[in-house]
């Protein structure tokens, strides 16, 4: 059987899309990030409690801000790339359950009253959230540099607050010159799946 995606679409989103390591100085505009957003926001979490959150980094300022936090060897990705996006999981993310689960809005409080279930569950929900996000940005027609490489506490403490986790740094634009590492290996199917 398959897909019923089209094979281009499925070369953008998946076999030829790569990490980015270069960007060119193209902007990425905020109708582009708005177009990603209202695409990625369909993606299933669970009670859709939606806990990502995202802070997108413009500036100058802001930029070297970031930078002094990223590992040595993200540093110049990161202060080239045309946008920089920090993604994070808001561990009160249980306060929109009411608007985002109307049909059960009593979740909130019967399964997310206690905070290590929440940041269990904002951790997880997020990372789905992010790779969303990540296959978003490719099907703008952009690159994406996921990044875990930095300063965790340094990030929260210099752009987030005790209630958010940073997940992860994207740096985002058109590939640039020498963008692609060579393509690693992948697991086989037989590696992966099992049937019982």
């Amino acid at each position: 059987m398959s897909l019923v995606l089209d094979p281009a679409a499925q070369d953008l989103l998946f076999r030829e899309a790569r990490t980015a390591n270069t960007f060119t100085d193209e902007q990425v505009t905020d109708e582009q990030v708005q177009a990603i957003y209202d695409l990625v926001k369909f993606g299933p979490t669970a009670f859709n409690q939606s806990p990502l959150r995202v802070v997108l980094v413009r500036s100058a300022e802001g930029r070297e801000r970031l930078v002094q936090h990223m590992s040595e060897g993200n540093r110049p990705k990161t202060a080239t790339a045309p946008l920089v996006a920090i993604l994070a999981a808001d561990n009160e993310f249980h306060e929109e359950i009411p608007a985002l689960l109307p049909h059960f809005p009593q979740a909130k409080d019967m399964f997310f009253a206690e905070r290590p279930v929440r940041e269990s569950s904002a951790g997880l929900n997020a990372a789905l959230q992010a790779a969303y996000f990540i296959i978003g940005v490719r099907a703008a027609g952009l690159a994406a540099g996921p990044m875990t490489g930095y300063d965790a506490a340094g990030v929260q403490k210099e752009f987030l607050d005790g209630d958010h986790t940073p997940l992860m740094i994207v740096n985002i634009g058109k590939p640039g010159e020498d963008a692609w590492f060579p393509r690693s290996p992948r697991l086989s199917y037989d590696e992966v799946i099992t049937t019982v």
